[in-house]
């Protein structure tokens, strides 16, 4: 099995975004986020909270589960690499 340090959604947020064929700027204005930020996030730069993922879910007309279940669809077959302190 793959392992991997986080979970990012880059891939999966670009993906949703694209598919509804909005510019970062919308998706900045629709969840009222800085443009920047979603740049960030999916260059995955930054990680989002979960009131962010709420917002962006909704901004991209989902459900938090939905965009949840499709970042769950892309990193099947990983575990996360866990680190003690």
């Amino acid at each position: 099995m793959n392992e991997i340090e986080n979970i990012t959604i880059g891939t999966v947020l670009k993906q949703v975004r694209k598919s509804l064929k909005l510019s970062q700027e919308e998706l900045a204005h629709r969840s009222s986020l800085d443009r920047t930020y979603i740049s960030m996030l999916e260059r995955n730069i930054k990680q989002p909270t979960i009131t962010t993922i709420f917002l962006l879910a909704e901004a991209l007309e989902m459900k938090p589960s939905e965009f949840v279940q499709l970042l769950e669809d892309e990193f099947e077959g990983y575990t996360i690499k866990r680190t003690t302190v």
